[in-house]
Parts: C-alpha cells; structure tokens; sequence
C-alpha cells in the first residue's frame, strides 16, 4: 500500500474514531443541551403500579400528537426525591418530570427538584380545579406543581338497607301499599291486601313507590354524627346487620375530620410555621364528641383496620362507615363478579352536631417538573396534558380519581367525593412536622380509649411546637366543661 493510500487510510480511521466519540458525547450531554427538536424524549418517573397502562398510553398518544417521545418510569415510593436527587446531579438518567404527593413539596423545592409551573394558559386556576386543589399545589405563593388525582374520606353507606327503610317510612307517613306485578296490592311484610278492606290504603305502582323512595333516602341519611347515633338507636336493623356504623378508629386518614375544622398547621397551603394552631376549646370540643362515640360503638381500636371494615361493609354486616375513593371501583367490581349484592351510596362526612362542623383530609398527588431539566417547555405540556387534556380518561384507566372538577363520571358517587374534597384539608407541606401524623394517631387512640381529651391535645401541641421553634414549649392547660361540649347523650334511651 502506498503512503499516500496509508496517510488517507490512518485519515479515514482517525475520522471514524472521532465521530464514534463525539457522539458517545452527544448522547452523555443530551439531557444538557438548550435547543430543542421534536425528537427530544421527556423522562417521567412515578410509583404507584397502577398508573403504567395509563401513562404508557399517554406517552404513545403524546408523542403521535407532539412529536415527543415519552418515557414513564416505574419507581420505588421509598425515598423517591432522594433517588431524583442524586440521578440529577450525578448520571445523565433523571426524570424531567415527577408524580409524589404534595406534602412533598417544600422538600422538594428546597432541593430544587421543584420549579414554578410554566402556565400561561392558566390551566392550573379555580376554573379547572377546587380551591383544595389549588392550595395543595402552592407553597410560598408559587404554584409548585398540576394536581393530578386525590384521595380523601367521606361517608359510605348500604343503599340498598336505606330504601328498605325509606319504604317502610313512606308506607306508615302516606299509608300507601305498592301495587305488584299481578296487579295486587302488598303491605309492607310483603302479603298482599285486599282494596276492599275498611279504611283500605291508597294503591300507588312501583314506578311511584321508587320516585318516593329516591326522594326519601338522602332524607334517611344522617347529616350529624349527633343524627347518625339517633338513627342507630331507633333504627330496626336487618338480622344481618352486626352495626350501624363503624371505621377505622386509629387510622388518621378516617379520623381527622373530627377536628380538622378547628386545627391549623401551616395556613391554607400548609406551609406556614407561623400558622400552628392545634390546642384550643374548639379542638377539644370536637375530640371530646369523638371520644364519647365510643360509649356507643364497641370497637377495639387495636383490632379494627379499614381492610376488614369494608369486608363486613361488602357482607352486608356494616351500614354506614368511612371510605376512601378507591372504595367506588373495589365496590363496582366485586359487584359484577358477584361478590357484593347490595347497591351503596357516599354522602359528605357528617357534621359532629348543629354547630360543629367536620372537615376531612385530603392527599393531592401532583406532577412536578424537576428544576434540573432542560426540557422545561416540553414537561410542563406533557403535564398539562395529564391533567387537562386528558383527565377524563384517568378513573377508568387507574381508579384514581382526577382532581380536575370538570371530569364528568357515569358513577354520581365519585361526584360526592369531589364535593368532600372541594372542602377538605390538604395535607401540610411542613418538613418540621413530618412526624405529626404518626403522633396524631396515638393521640386519637389515647382519646378513644378515654384518657383526658384536653392533656391528649396538649402533649401533642407542645411536642409539636418544640420541633418547630427548637426550643421546650409549654401550653396553658384548658378545661372545657362537659355541658359546653354539645352533645346529645343517647346511651339511657
């Protein structure tokens, strides 16, 4: 071979070799460059198994209407913004966008895993969401995040009990029977009557006995737990009925609502220090009314979990309870495969009596754009894309339901829970009260098991504004006289 052949050939190599290392490089720096193409691929990491049909559909359809490719990214929940963190600093592999919960957020804006949303639509405003919504996903003014889809509690109760019971109701109220199939008419225990008889009761059709039926039961329905312990203590339960109502006493998430009217922690966004406020008269009021339901429902906090609850609830044992919204599609499905033979409704969580309100808590899992992405044009319209674009087809992918109030559902009773989290609290943002929810539950078990109300709310209140001011803090005890508490006793009816 000549010199010259030898010279172009070494040439050829060395070109060769360059372009093989300039784009080892290119790929390494990808995620680094600042101009964008429609080939750029977005990284979205999340944790909960549910949501892969749901985003690996979105990703196909995103990147069909966009041009953008998308990758969702099954995580492990623990430890997940650490996890983001250090993909972030150290590796080229890090998602440009994120689904955590927003008591997530001030960490994760501190780390600076989270940036102001890029929203000149206004898509996150009160005219797609709730203002529950809207105060989950701020922190410090800034709107951190899209809320996605929520979980809170409200009332679930047998539908298919409540309209025996309305029948019954209405046919003593209107001394009406019900017309049958053949024509005859039939009492309430279900024997026919005969029309001739003296002072014979007016005969009204099916049709009209459900119309007054449907038009009784929200009647039925207790709107205080005050109402709710008049309506066990008249009410003649079926013999398969073990209780009226009962819940999960320990767990927070279905006990909170009892005080949560009149506890603060952290202002409206939950991420204000100077905005603590847990003992006053009206947090022991409100506790005091939850300690005394345990006069009257035999529940062991220790023994009781939400799984077995619904259980009986599913067995036609439990008449009303506390549910969260993964109740409605557990519910639909074991109805269609025959393993619940009732019909069910969910109503707000009932008030504590005619003066003291509830209010329940609520988790807003939000989409959050990683401030160390180069792609922030691209993530902020894939999750708009989520939440907006999109929202009504999460429930029947996932069984999450969408905290855009706008989806519409053929289930009414996923609206019922919209109403309750329109109204609800959200979760805090605080990192120095992290711990408060395990503290709380103690605290309510401590209460359920009749120990003082007021020292229980007290011991929870200073132990919580030590870890906030970092120094020993001591609280006024408060005595609230039994009287003031506003409850009507029941027990020696």
């Amino acid at each position: 071979m000549s010199l010259t052949k030898r010279i172009i050939s070494a040439f050829l190599v060395l070109v060769m070799l360059f372009s093989v290392l300039y784009a080892g490089n290119q790929v390494k720096e990808q995620k680094k460059l600042e101009v964008f193409d429609n080939t750029r691929t977005l990284h979205i990491w999340y944790t909960d198994e549910a949501l892969t049909d749901y985003l690996s559909s979105m990703a196909v359809r995103y990147h069909e209407e966009k041009g953008v490719r998308v990758i969702p990214t099954l995580q492990s929940g623990l430890e997940l913004l650490q996890k983001i963190n250090e993909a972030s600093l150290t590796s080229d592999y890090y998602p440009d966008l994120y689904i955590a919960s927003n008591d997530n957020m001030e960490k994760a804006y501190l780390v600076g895993l989270a940036m102001e949303i890029s929203d000149e639509e206004g898509v996150v405003s009160l005219q797609n969401f709730p203002e529950s919504a809207m105060h989950a996903v701020t922190y410090q003014q800034k709107i951190l995040g899209y809320p996605f889809y929520y979980e809170t509690s409200a009332l679930l109760y047998n539908m298919t009990y409540l309209e025996e019971l309305a029948k019954v109701a209405i046919q003593e109220e209107l001394g009406v029977t019900v017309e049958t199939e053949e024509g005859e008419a039939e009492d309430d225990s279900g024997e026919e009557a005969s029309e001739t008889e003296e002072n014979a009761e007016t005969v009204i059709s099916q049709e009209e006995m459900a119309e007054l039926v449907r038009e009784k039961v929200p009647q039925l329905i207790p709107g205080t737990f005050e109402a709710l312990l008049e309506f066990a203590d008249n009410y003649d339960a079926p013999q398969n009925v073990e209780a009226v109502f009962k819940w999960d006493v320990e767990d927070i998430f279905y006990n909170y609502f009892f005080a949560g009217s009149y506890i603060d922690l952290g202002g409206m966004c939950g991420d204000s220090k100077e905005a603590i406020d847990i003992y006053n008269e009206e947090a022991i009021r409100a506790l005091s009314v939850y300690q005394k339901l345990s006069d009257y429902f035999a529940i062991d906090a220790g023994d009781v979990e939400y799984d077995s609850v619904i259980q009986e609830f599913m067995e036609g044992k439990i008449v009303m309870t506390t549910a969260t919204t993964d109740i409605i599609r557990k519910l639909d499905q074991a109805k269609e495969n025959g393993e619940f033979e009732y019909d069910y409704g969910i109503a707000p969580i009932p008030r504590l009596n005619s003066e003291m309100d509830t209010k329940s808590l609520s988790v807003t899992n939000t989409i959050y754009v990683n401030g160390y992405t180069h792609m922030k044009a691209e993530a902020n319209d894939f999750a708009k894309y989520l939440v907006k674009d999109h929202a009504g087809d999460l429930y029947s992918a996932t069984g999450k339901v969408s905290a855009n109030k706008n989806v519409s559902y053929e289930n009414h009773n996923l609206d019922m829970f919209m109403e309750e989290y329109q109204d609800s609290a959200p979760v805090p943002k605080l990192m120095a009260i992290s711990n408060f929810w395990v503290k709380m539950e103690i605290m309510f078990e401590r209460i359920w098991n009749k120990e003082d109300v007021s020292g229980q709310l007290k011991q929870l209140s200073e132990d919580l504004m030590t870890q906030i001011t970092g120094e020993p803090y001591q609280e006024a005890y408060i005595k609230v006289e039994e009287e003031d508490q506003g409850f009507v006793d029941y027990s020696d009816d």
